[in-house]
């Protein structure tokens, strides 16, 4: 359970977590050890919450996600971290965070840590499967489906390298061109691995007994896969937010940081999938933590400067 706390008009937090995933509550975790006032603001729709397990965490390889962050966000709340279940609906410089449920909090510092969402083609058994046997990452499922017939459903430039890396796991595959055009060159790499291209527009996953059967074509073939992977696109969350800091983003609309996570916008960090689609989980608490380190190394710095003033001039931060 969350603790949910009601924000007060008169409290000013060090920190203020957009999202509660592995960032966030890693970045939480270190800054409630620092004696920090911290919030995390957290929807509760994590992006690899269809996944039964997760792996390739260090010490908690196959753990189901929901008990990591059960865990972290217990963890966080012995360091007297406060938890807001909702959604930041703006931010306005300096910072005060709008919630969606019209509660306002201010915090002198901002990590967004709010990840991502996967875009899935529109086919029948997709949604029913992402996760379970429909996959994205071969780190983090490719060993459980190891030596199986598996397939990969091609969605643009990005796919026969995802084959390619897939491979190590099965010889078995087949690689689905879908809506997309192989190169020539293309064709020659896959066939060197022994890769077999399926033409034609897929049409659904067939799915039998709870379990992913084969690949419908549109021609009413079926080609039998125990698991299918796709390289999906990825759209980074909070874009509204991060549009009204004003931080800088790439082409993908993801948050350009330093090596500390830091944005090019002063005092606000980002950590996670919403600045780094790459991003596993043990990658994302690693950046949370890392940026952690940075947000109170800063704060550090404003206390200095405050309790300097107010030797010399009688004043303090309020």
């Amino acid at each position: 359970m969350l603790g949910i706390v009601e924000p007060m008009d008169t409290t000013i937090y060090d920190a203020a977590i957009i999202g509660g995933g592995a960032a966030g509550l890693s970045a939480a975790l270190v800054l409630g050890r620092t004696r920090r006032r911290v919030v995390v603001v957290d929807g509760g729709a994590p992006r690899n919450a269809p996944a039964a397990h997760m792996q390739g965490f260090l010490s908690r390889d196959g753990m189901p996600p929901a008990d990591l962050l059960r865990l972290g966000r217990e963890e966080a709340e012995a360091y007297a971290v406060e938890f807001i279940q909702g959604r930041a609906a703006s931010i306005e410089p300096g910072f005060v965070v709008g919630l969606a449920n019209g509660d306002r909090l201010e915090a002198r510092r901002l990590l967004i840590a709010a990840g991502a969402t996967d875009e899935l083609p529109r086919l029948a058994g997709v949604e029913e499967r992402w996760g379970r046997d429909f996959l994205h990452c071969p780190y983090c499922h490719g060993w459980e489906v190891r030596d199986q017939p598996l397939g990969v459903l091609a969605t643009g430039v990005g796919s026969v390298e995802h084959a390619e890396l897939i491979h190590q796991w099965s010889t078995d595959l087949v690689f689905f061109t879908h809506t997309y055009e192989l190169t020539g060159d293309e064709r020659v790499r896959l066939a060197a691995l022994g890769i077999r291209v399926v033409e034609g527009k897929v049409r659904m996953l067939l799915v039998e007994h709870d379990r992913l059967r084969g690949v419908a074509l549109a021609d009413g073939s079926v080609i039998d896969r125990s698991a299918v992977f796709i390289r999906p696109s990825m759209r980074p969350n909070a874009s509204a937010l991060v549009e009204q800091l004003g931080c800088e983003v790439d082409d993908l609309g993801f948050v350009r940081v330093d090596g500390t996570g830091g944005t090019s916008v002063r005092g606000v960090w980002a950590a996670g999938n919403v600045a780094n689609p790459r991003a596993q989980v043990i990658t994302a608490a690693g950046e949370g933590s890392a940026a952690a380190i940075a947000i109170n190394a800063d704060l550090v710095q404003e206390d200095v400067r405050d309790a300097l003033d107010a030797r010399r001039f009688g004043r303090r931060r309020p």
